[in-house]
Order: C-alpha cells, then structure tokens, then sequence
C-alpha cells in the first residue's frame, strides 16, 4: 500500500473574457476609413442618383463624390478629406483623378457640361442648405448692393450679377464645395475662381484682387475665396458674381435678394425658364456693316473675336467689307 495519497492535480478554470464591440460612432466625420464599407457607399449613392442624373449612363466610380451628384443630399463622403495634387483629389486614402471621380472636371474652362437647354423639360430640385446636415450658405460680400443686373447689355449677355465693393474687401463662398478654377482672363473675369459646390451649381467670382485658394481646395460656405478688385475687363472695383447648373448661367436674383441679405429658399428649382435666356442668346444674330466699320470694330461691339467672325463668314483677316454686307456675329 502507497505512503502517498494520490491527488488530482486542479487546474484554475480559464475564463475568456469577451471580446470589447467596436464603439459605433454615429458622426460619419469621425468613423475609422477601416470600417467604412466603400462598396455600400457607392451602392446608396446610385440608388438616389441614377433616375435624377445618370439615366442610363451608370459608372459606379463617380459616385463617392464629396461634392454630392445628388441634388437634394447635402452629406460628405465620411473621411472630409480633400487634398489636389496635379489634377488628382485623395478621398477615403483612394487615389484616383479628378475626371475618372466626377462625371466632368476641367480646372482651366467654365462650361465643360454637355447641357443643351433646348432638350431640357424637367424640374431638379436643387437643396441649396441644410442645417440639419451641418450645410449652411452665405452671401458673396458683408454688403451686396446691385451695380449692374444680369441680362442683355448692348450687343451681349451679361450673364452675372455686379456687386459693389472696394478693393481689398474680402469675398466669401456661398455654399459648401471645391475650388476648381482659379485663373486670370484679362479681357474679361480678371481674377477669377469657380467653386463646384455639393447641391450641384457651380459659382463665379470675377475681378478679384487677389486669390487665397486652390483648385481643389475644399472650402465652406462663408470662406474667403479672395479680396475684391477691378481685374480684368472691369471700369471700378466690383464683384461679378455668377450661378451656374451645368455649365449654363442662372439668374443669381432667382435665388438670393441682395436687397435684404438673404435666400428666397432653402431649396431653387431648376426648370426649362431658368435657361430661356441661353437659348435666346444661341439665335443667329447678324450685323449690317456701315460705313468706317472692319472686322476688328465689329468684333469689339459685341464682345467676340476677329477669328470667329471669319469662321462664320468664311472670310479672311485681310476680306474688304463692303457697306450693307450682312455679317453673321453668333
């Protein structure tokens, strides 16, 4: 018989303590990029755009667009990460070029849009702000009192609203959005920046003095874009400001009131009579020649180029004008 009792050796029972959930951040701004799912993204993007939009031209790679093709969506991609490097954006850590992200990007030209207004029969809604999403708008200038009114003047459209300022005034952003021009036109906006803006209109800032932004510079509405001037084709220190959807001009007085300093609504409806002045202006137009009158006057008188009066006339910078000869100017 053993000395020794025998006992089972007792091991210290384990217990796995469970695994800490992830924490849900309910702020999309905040969220790790991790745990995006960029797939379900793109997804919910094209369910709200394609009928509006897209129709029946669908590229799925144009959809995480922090700057929303969906007009009546004011939410950012979640990282709000923008950065521009030789024509290319970083967002949610993708590279990829500007062009291939939205459906159209030029950061040299204003209308890149194949919009034709005469083919246009709906209604877009257009949400210009949305406080409940963190948007908001402001007016171009601390004081926006009417110089000159958009419209036809003289031989040419006008297709701004002038601004009075003095020179140094600081200009602001009207709504959320990406700087993509920055440029100079010494016969015509001076200085000049073009912001494409999240509710799918695009602003104009003319006759700066100077600019403080880059193309692809994220900004918010009420930033400065630059400081007021008289640059360009310009008699006094003004700002021309205009609104666009698509390229085409809209009358900036159907969606602010200058005279009091705000909007007429938080949400502008773009309709085929938002661009009835595009298409009048597209009319032929000629020009009886009179007596003293060459190519180079004419061309001044209503704001076009030697070289496309002799395109449209097929004539030569050195063809003799004879007094009652109909010229066609557009």
């Amino acid at each position: 018989m053993s000395l020794f009792k025998t006992h089972a050796q007792i091991f210290p029972k384990i217990i796995k303590k469970p695994k800490e959930q992830p924490q849900i951040v309910n702020n999309p701004l905040l969220r790790d990029i991790r745990l995006f799912d960029s797939q379900k993204y793109l997804q919910n993007i094209t369910r709200q755009t394609d009928s509006l939009l897209y129709k029946d031209y669908v590229n799925l790679n144009k959809r995480l667009s922090i700057v929303s093709e969906d007009t009546l969506s004011l939410i950012w991609a979640p990282t709000n990460q923008l950065v521009k490097v030789s024509e290319q954006i970083q967002i949610d850590s993708i590279w990829i070029t500007a062009f291939e992200y939205y459906s159209s990007w030029d950061s040299q030209k204003i209308n890149i849009y194949d919009f034709n207004p005469k083919g246009f029969k709906d209604t877009v809604y257009v949400k210009l702000y949305d406080q409940f999403f963190g948007t908001k708008w402001a007016l171009p200038l601390d004081q926006t009192k009417i110089t000159s009114e958009f419209g036809f003047r003289r031989y040419r459209w006008h297709h701004g609203t002038d601004l009075k300022l003095n020179t140094g005034d600081p200009i602001y952003s009207t709504f959320d959005g990406i700087v993509r021009i920055k440029s100079y036109d010494r016969n015509g906006y001076g200085y000049y920046v073009v912001v494409r803006h999240k509710n799918g209109l695009e602003t104009l800032y003319g006759h700066m003095s100077k600019i403080l932004v880059e193309v692809g510079q994220e900004v918010k509405s009420g930033d400065v874009l630059g400081l007021g001037g008289s640059t360009g084709r310009s008699t006094g220190p003004h700002l021309h400001f205009e609104v666009r959807y698509q390229g085409l001009s809209i009358n900036p007085t159907q969606l602010f009131d200058f005279s009091v300093g705000r909007l007429h609504s938080d949400i502008y409806a773009v309709t085929s009579a938002s661009f009835d002045h595009v298409i009048e202006a597209q009319k032929s137009v000629y020009h009886r020649v009179r007596s003293g009158e060459n190519l180079s006057i004419i061309a001044r008188k209503y704001g076009t180029r030697v070289s496309n009066l002799t395109r449209l006339n097929n004539l030569t910078t050195r063809s003799i004008l004879r007094v009652g000869q109909n010229l066609r100017i557009r």
